[in-house]
């Protein structure tokens, strides 16, 4: 993730980061498939650091054996890109608010 010139942010805001990517993941998987072919989900992410911030996105999907030609990797790989997109327009809606309080 580039640079979004953020100061060091707080327990708060990171505890939001996490549940907006999270929410993303879990939203674009359940976006693509029904729920009642989904047997497990489970998103995980881990922030490093206060800044800047490492974030981790994990999601593991097991579908039901009647998806069995359903590709999961591209599922899995797309549903963290949704999670990392949503994760950086929430840090930079925050920078934003941030410079506007400043002035």
């Amino acid at each position: 993730m580039e640079e979004l010139g953020i100061s060091e942010l707080t327990s708060e805001q990171i505890e939001e980061l996490c549940s907006i990517a999270e929410k993303a993941a879990r939203e674009y998987v359940l976006s693509k498939v029904p729920q009642k072919r989904i047997e497990a989900l489970n998103v995980t992410v881990e922030t490093e650091g206060t800044k800047p911030v490492t974030l981790t996105v994990e999601v593991d999907v097991s579908l039901s054996p009647l998806m069995k030609n359903f590709n999961v990797q591209k599922l899995v790989d797309e549903a963290v890109k949704e999670a990392f997109a949503s994760a950086e327009k929430y840090l930079k809606d925050l920078r934003k608010l941030v410079c506007h309080s400043k002035k």
